[in-house]
């Protein structure tokens, strides 16, 4: 096995105190192989944007271990946080999240500019031709497409060249041929230059461009699937959502235990 990119050990996420409050991860541990894609999928509340952002250092756990390749983020402050996110970490979300005021090559120049670098226009350019937009280079995000805007967003987030990507919900507000161009140019991005990404999406379509899928359930793991089918993810998708499914499928052996992608147990 290769390196893991992401480690999370009995990570445990709550908000609120006493009573009134709330376990979104309930001692969750996985490992994301460097250079896979892994998609992350569960019923409603079940900790996935949770898991997500404690993965990518948006959010603190409030026990347990994070790491990214061999640093530890649960005890670095703020400022070394915002740093190695700025470095290291890319983020695709459902919203574009796009300045308006900006045109399409501002915007993909916009993370280096923050962390103070000057972006080379041949930089930004090959950036926009990779993506297919060479030629939206001067637009802004009104004058595109939801499409086009998605692929501009996942230019800014390819500019650094990092480690991990992460996806919330990339091509939830697109239509299936838009969401198929987006998941291609995200597979690429682990095939040809060998990323590793993380997707949080609750389409089974989506989740088929991963190498795996890992389903989460009441902030705890529930299985995985490897090289499967959308109808394979959907079946398991509506086991785990009926009543009682995921106990169910516990009780019978059918939570599959670690496979070569390298889920751990929770």
């Amino acid at each position: 096995m290769g390196t893991d990119a992401i480690e999370l050990r009995s990570v445990r996420r709550r908000y609120g105190a006493g009573d009134g409050g709330v376990t979104a991860l309930d001692g969750v541990s996985l490992a994301f192989p460097a250079g896979t894609f892994t998609a992350v999928m569960g019923p409603s509340g079940s900790g996935k944007s949770t898991l997500l952002q404690c993965a990518a250092g948006l959010d603190r756990p409030t026990s347990g271990s994070v790491r990214l390749g061999g640093t530890e983020l649960t005890g670095l402050s703020e400022r070394r946080l915002t740093l190695l996110r700025r470095e290291r970490i890319g983020f695709v979300f459902q919203s574009f999240n796009l300045l308006p005021s900006l045109t399409a090559e501002q915007n993909v120049a916009l993370p280096l500019r923050l962390a103070g670098r000057r972006p080379r226009a041949a930089e930004v350019r090959e950036a926009l031709r990779r993506i297919g937009l060479a030629d939206r280079a001067r637009h802004r995000p009104a004058e595109l497409s939801g499409g086009q805007q998605q692929r501009v967003a996942l230019a800014r987030a390819l500019i650094t060249r990092p480690e991990v990507l992460f996806g919330d919900e990339p091509t939830g507000a697109l239509d299936s041929a838009t969401g198929h161009r987006v998941l291609t140019l995200l597979r690429e991005t682990v095939d040809r230059d060998g990323r590793t990404l993380i997707m949080v999406t609750h389409d089974p379509v989506a989740a088929a461009y991963a190498d795996r899928v890992v389903f989460l359930v009441d902030g705890r793991v529930h299985g995985e699937l490897t090289g499967a089918t959308a109808s394979d993810i959907a079946a398991r998708m509506t086991e785990l959502e009926a009543p009682g499914g995921a106990a169910a499928l516990g009780a019978m052996g059918k939570t599959r235990p670690a496979g070569p992608a390298g889920v751990l147990s929770c």
